[in-house]
């Protein structure tokens, strides 16, 4: 790669993220020879297992950050971070180290020589999982590894076809599903993005209108690592498409995993908090469920969630589980109590 410095940029590796990192291959094997299960393409950590991979570093978030950082009605604490995001975290250094240095020698085995090539990662799981919680933590871990990356987030959600659309096409009841995403213009800014475009633009989605924001964009500029969070970005192409998907274009993927009896009920928590909360605003879409007596609210939760999450869950979302790289498994507590890592 000598002759590729003096021709277009260098992708290095990052010597100490690697030094540091070195022994996680020993500490990996030694927490499998204590308490594992090989399963097909997976290896299964219990927590106490996946926390041992951890090592001290500069990374770990206080009280404060995560308590920011959290979503609402998310228990997530210091301990969750250091036991499980934060080894997590680490595993995602070591894949962008190899990342970046694959695309070094590729590029220069090719004689081309881009600017960069973003690392990017999908977050996906069932709407209140806490897939945003984990995605937030997890591009505040990253930009504070070694090395500084930039680190961008986006959401889905701005690519959701605005109300005035879904409602035209007969789908603002399947807000969520597949269909109700303008899949074409997610894929063209992963593209974009992973192609190495210095600018990207992003529609802004407000979950106070319910809807798109009209005239307003997230600028990305030039990440190091982008972080692609939603319901549905591991699903692949339709059956006998040759179409690319936007998963197509991930170096690692997470899928936030509970029992949808779990998450049904973590959902009505949360939306009966809501409706103390952001229901509240005059400008929310969703204001008159603030009126609704405590019963009435109740029940309307639960038609939303029958109604429209679990049929999104279980035909859309659940089903493409197993295409991640790493699937967080959380208990009826709603804390991850086991890792799954594809190992192959």
């Amino acid at each position: 790669m000598t002759s590729c410095a003096s021709r277009g940029p260098v992708y290095p590796m990052i010597p100490h993220i690697a030094t540091s990192l070195e022994s996680s291959p020993l500490r990996l094997h030694n927490a499998l020879r204590r308490s594992k299960t090989v399963s097909g393409p997976w290896v299964t950590l219990p927590r106490a297992a996946w926390a041992r991979l951890a090592h001290d570093n500069q990374q770990r978030l206080d009280s404060e950050t995560v308590i920011r950082l959290r979503g609402l009605q998310d228990p997530t604490d210091v301990r969750d971070v250091a036991e499980v995001y934060l080894p997590l975290a680490q595993l995602l250094n070591l894949y962008r180290i190899n990342h970046d240095q694959l695309y070094a020698d590729s590029y220069g085995f090719l004689g081309i020589y881009p600017s960069r090539t973003p690392f990017v990662i999908g977050v996906a799981g069932s709407v209140a999982v806490g897939k945003s919680t984990t995605a937030r933590l997890l591009r505040e871990l990253l930009a504070r590894s070694p090395g500084h990356p930039q680190v961008d987030l986006v959401t889905t959600d701005g690519f959701l076809y605005p109300n005035a659309v879904l409602d035209e096409r007969g789908l603002l009841d399947k807000k969520g599903f597949p269909e109700s995403y303008d899949r074409r213009a997610l894929l063209d800014f992963v593209i974009r993005v992973k192609s190495g475009s210095s600018v990207v633009t992003a529609p802004i989605y407000s979950h106070t209108i319910y809807d798109i924001v009209p005239d307003r964009l997230i600028t990305i500029e030039s990440p190091d690592i982008l972080i692609l969070e939603g319901l549905n970005v591991l699903q692949p192409a339709p059956v006998g498409s040759a179409h690319l998907t936007v998963s197509d274009f991930f170096d690692f993927s997470v899928y936030v995993d509970a029992d949808a009896s779990d998450i049904r009920a973590w959902y009505l928590d949360r939306f009966m908090a809501l409706r103390k909360g952001a229901f509240k605003n005059p400008h929310s879409y969703f204001r008159e469920v603030a009126l609704l007596t405590e019963e009435e609210a109740i029940q309307k939760g639960l038609g939303f969630w029958d109604e429209i999450n679990a049929p999104n869950l279980v035909d859309n979302i659940e089903p493409t589980r197993e295409r991640a790289t790493a699937i967080l498994r959380k208990g009826s507590d709603h804390v991850i109590s086991e890792v799954q890592i594809r190992k192959i």
